[in-house]
């Protein structure tokens, strides 16, 4: 007989999709520096699919960390994803 394993589900921040762990991206605002999660603290996630539309991505930034950088929130993104 088959374990079903949990596999915990969290919810995008940009299409408000709910989304297996495993599939997304996890972040984090700290004074309004975006940066990879580290362990502690609040986090939000992205799910793939959403880090190619720059537009929503930049909406969904803003708003975690509230901030009106959006460049600086855009290109600290694009660092973060490549660095992954």
């Amino acid at each position: 007989m088959a374990k079903n394993f949990y596999r915990p589900t969290r919810m995008c921040v940009a299409c408000r999709d709910k989304h297996t762990q495993e599939n997304l991206l996890r972040l984090r605002c700290i004074d309004g520096e975006l940066s990879a999660f580290s362990g502690v603290g609040r986090s939000f996630y992205f799910c793939k699919v959403c880090l190619d539309d720059e537009k929503k991505i930049a909406k969904a930034l803003m708003r975690q960390c509230r901030s009106g950088k959006k460049d600086e929130l855009m290109s600290k993104l694009k660092e973060i994803v490549i660095n992954e």
